[in-house]
């Protein structure tokens, strides 16, 4: 579908439909920006348990809609007990990816909810987080439909899941996989909400779920301990930003790669390029992503341990030396290994013109995997990405915060609009944020036509080991051969492929008209009144 849902009240996109009604009717009931995300948020992690938990991490931006946006990073730190010791100790040369090892780091996420719900009583924000967590409550107690998403996932990881705690008795039903349209349900992910919903998210990190949640990892055989939830704290951050031709665009620090979508945007900005979707586009920007990557492999890390602040990367005379080094006509060797990411992003504006860009990740499909006894939680496998080579960027430690591929992005832009947009997809996360924003705002393609257009990964995503330049058939045949003249590794994907994320972005104009876009490739969509 091509057509662009608009509104003038509110707007919420999601890649699942369920979570973007439930954000929509806490709009419809008077409620602001942040308060229809946490209904979102909340009801995602119950309805694409594949993809996303509240055992995972989420970064916010967040703009009342006339000054810059105010970020919330809730990421959770490594294990006071996930040392390199530890895992050298039982043999391992790198942390597993699955089951209890894997399950390392902190789950940031419910604190973010609360960060957030601090700011929404700024802007006079009324609703309890019992009406907040009405449709996930209702959705994890009496069920929803399985997606063909969490189908296909379930299917392609039971063999590694299988036997990791918990997780064959939450995502099997009578030892079988729940097939597309079965009614799923998890209620005692249901049982933690309503718990979190009377008791406050403080009470997930130094209360009586804390220590319910402490003893469930304990049992499990996680390194995370009461201690480190008790330490955790979401941080409000100030936002990255670059200035572009067309407007102001904002994303996370470190320790997300929000960077490098900064720096490819930047350079894009800085090349020739008229057309949407032809050789000059696509490789423009594939080439801005390489040298973004570049600085991001080479400096991103826990911000706490970076030797060189971000800010240094965007200023204008080294983004033109970078750009300076991008030849128009040929494709630099690349080779990189990056991470997979599982991820979802959503947006919300609201009639005011406040706006959310969040996400929110468990890493890896269904993370570690570990389904916490008697609450339902998914944990995250964030900690994975982290090395056990002390020398590494990114080495294991206590206390420290892992890299994350996750970034929402939003825009001010110079005619007034204000733009919120995102996806999933670990490496295609920068190259994708930059393929809609190009088209959208460059080449004033339709909001829906730029989400639903033909994309491309540089790189690999979702545990896949090819590192390649993927593109969807959809592309004109005429782009293709001349990007594999060009040098590039050309690697032919089907026309809406999932491996290309699941995007979305919603627009508000000075007019208040509010446009969404929710991509074909998940289930999403963008619900407005």
């Amino acid at each position: 579908m091509l057509q662009t849902p608009r509104a003038m009240r509110g707007m919420v996109v999601a890649p699942h439909h369920l979570a973007a009604e439930a954000g929509l009717r806490v709009l419809r009931e008077g409620g602001n920006a942040i308060e229809a995300m946490v209904a979102a948020a909340a009801a995602i992690a119950v309805v694409y348990p594949h993809m996303n938990s509240l055992g995972g991490d989420n970064f916010w931006l967040i703009s009342d809609g006339t000054s810059a946006p105010i970020g919330i990073d809730a990421c959770g730190a490594v294990a006071g007990a996930a040392d390199i010791a530890l895992y050298r100790g039982q043999g391992y040369e790198t942390i597993p990816s699955r089951g209890p090892l894997a399950a390392n780091t902190v789950a940031g996420a419910v604190s973010g909810i609360g960060a957030a719900l601090r700011l929404s009583a700024r802007w006079g924000g009324r609703l309890g987080l019992a009406r907040l967590f009405e449709d996930a409550v209702h959705y994890a107690l009496n069920g929803f439909p399985v997606t063909g998403s969490q189908h296909a996932n379930t299917v392609a990881k039971l063999p590694e899941l299988a036997d990791v705690p918990g997780f064959a008795a939450t995502f099997l039903e009578d030892g079988e996989i729940p097939a597309v349209g079965a009614v799923f349900s998890n209620p005692a992910l249901a049982d933690t909400l309503t718990r979190i919903a009377k008791a406050g998210t403080d009470d997930f990190y130094r209360g009586d779920l804390a220590r319910a949640l402490a003893a469930a990892l304990r049992r499990a055989g996680s390194p995370v301990a009461a201690d480190d939830l008790a330490r955790h704290r979401a941080i409000e951050v100030t936002p990255l930003k670059v200035r572009l031709e067309t407007g102001t665009v904002y994303n996370m620090p470190p320790p997300t790669q929000g960077l490098a979508s900064l720096i490819v945007l930047a350079l894009f900005d800085r090349l020739d390029c008229h057309e949407a979707d032809g050789f000059d586009h696509v490789h423009g920007l594939v080439e801005a992503t390489k040298r973004a990557f570049r600085v991001r492999d080479s400096h991103v890390t826990d911000p706490a341990h970076m030797k060189i602040p971000p800010e240094h990367f965007l200023d204008g005379g080294r983004l033109d030396d970078m750009a300076a080094t991008i030849d128009a006509a040929r494709a630099m060797p690349w080779g990189t290994d990056p991470g997979a990411g599982d991820t979802v992003w959503l947006g919300a504006i609201d009639g005011e013109g406040r706006a959310v860009s969040f996400i929110q990740s468990i890493y890896w499909e269904f993370g570690s995997g570990v389904v916490l006894e008697d609450t339902g939680i998914v944990w995250q496998n964030r900690g994975t990405y982290l090395s056990l080579d002390e020398g590494a960027l990114n080495p294991l430690a206590p206390g420290r915060k892992p890299f994350h591929t996750i970034q929402p992005a939003m825009a001010g832009l110079d005619d007034g609009r204000l733009m919120v947009y995102g996806t999933m997809g670990g490496e295609g996360q920068p190259q994708t944020q930059a393929a809609i924003y190009t088209r959208h705002v460059n080449f004033a393609q339709a909001l829906q036509a730029a989400v639903t257009a033909p994309r491309w990964l540089l790189g690999r995503t979702w545990g896949d080991a090819r590192t390649s330049l993927r593109i969807e058939n959809r592309f004109d045949r005429a782009v293709i051969d001349a990007l594999i003249a060009a040098g590039h590794d050309v690697e032919l994907t089907a026309e809406f492929d999932e491996v290309m994320g699941h995007a979305g972005a919603l627009v508000r104009h000075p007019s208040g008209l509010i446009e969404g876009a929710a991509d074909p490739r998940g289930d999403g969509a963008a619900a407005g009144f």
